[in-house]
């Protein structure tokens, strides 16, 4: 491993961190990468091996907590890079929306303070598109990363807010750093692709459920899609090109489909399960009646209804990234979970 440029990716466990490592392992580097237990280093190795890596000898793990200072300084010693897809697990049943934002600024904090303690040459941070297009109601051109989500905007989702809030305040840490540090962002929109595990981001859940015929009727919400493979490869080019330092990136297809397109898509894909999918839409109007009573609704309810093209022009023309299609990416996702028996056929 001393041979190899090392890595650090925060929150092995995650969704984008596991394809992230698998990559980077199968490219030559040494990864190391943070747990919050030392007792996920198992299951980590079998969604590894899951996705068809053999040699796990570049990778090592150390235990660090994003709302804790300890072992930060020792998990950044000797790191070229730095990517940071972990953040603090939201919770939807909150009392006060510090309790979602105050820990994803705090943790972010940490790592770049011990980056740039470390002499790391550059951090990725996974932020969020939610940091780029809530408040933002009479929107008619394609999101692109210029845009900011404007939080002076009444009903933001404290989720959106805490994203929005947690990357300014690392570009804030960047431009007072004299340490050399650059700062690239990725900021995926919903992120599909093969789950490695049972234990999958919240974004696929959908699928499940559709699969599982857990959902009658679909929200009226439109969304970008992008295939985890390929938000992982994204941050793997905004590491080390040159022209990827101080900038932003939109991990998008380009392309805008609502939920019952989704569930189109895998009627189409996944005839056996066809009896399983929803066919009808519950309006915006409706979402947000019932999310005035119901604190689970309040994310969609906040995006139900409103625009969401999004513009990937950025990170292809700078950094030639190809994504593959957002229904390659939904159909990956399905097949995935079926391989793995977490969606059972239908009978």
């Amino acid at each position: 491993m001393s041979n190899k440029t090392l890595v650090v990716v925060t929150g092995g466990s995650g969704f984008i961190a596991s394809h992230t490592i698998l990559q980077l392992l199968q490219q030559g580097y040494a990864v190391r990468t943070t747990v919050r237990n030392l007792s996920k280093n198992k299951h980590i190795k079998q969604m590894l091996k899951n996705g068809d890596i053999t040699d796990l000898s570049g990778l090592s793990f150390i235990e660090t907590d994003l709302t804790d200072d300890a072992h930060w300084d020792e998990a950044m010693t000797g790191a070229t890079y730095v990517i940071h897809p972990a953040s603090p697990t939201p919770t939807l049943n909150f009392k006060d929306e510090s309790e979602m934002i105050d820990p994803a600024i705090d943790g972010v904090l940490r790592v770049l303070r011990a980056s740039a303690k470390a002499h790391v040459k550059r951090v990725v941070l996974t932020s969020a598109y939610g940091a780029i297009f809530a408040g933002h109601r009479d929107q008619t051109t394609p999101f692109t990363e210029e845009d900011w989500s404007d939080l002076t905007q009444p009903n933001i989702h404290p989720y959106q807010k805490s994203k929005t809030l947690s990357e300014r305040a690392a570009w804030d840490f960047i431009a007072n750093d004299d340490s050399g540090l650059e700062l690239a962002t990725v900021n995926p929109v919903a992120v599909m692709g093969p789950v490695l595990s049972a234990d999958y981001s919240h974004s696929n859940i959908q699928i499940q459920e559709m699969l599982a015929g857990k959902i009658k009727a679909v929200p009226e919400v439109d969304s970008g899609y992008v295939d985890v493979r390929d938000v992982a490869s994204l941050h793997i080019i905004a590491m080390t090109s040159p022209k990827a330092a101080g900038q932003r990136f939109l991990a998008t297809t380009g392309e805008t489909l609502s939920f019952l397109d989704v569930a189109n898509i895998l009627r189409d894909a996944f005839p056996t399960f066809a009896s399983n999918l929803p066919t009808k839409v519950i309006p915006a109007a409706v979402i947000r009646q019932q999310a005035i009573n119901d604190p689970m609704l309040k994310m969609v309810a906040s995006v139900a209804g409103t625009y969401a093209e999004t513009s990937n022009a950025k990170a292809k023309k700078l950094l030639h990234w190809q994504p593959r299609s957002a229904k390659d990416a939904i159909i990956a996702t399905a097949q995935s979970m079926i391989d793995l028996g977490i969606v059972k056929p239908a009978k």
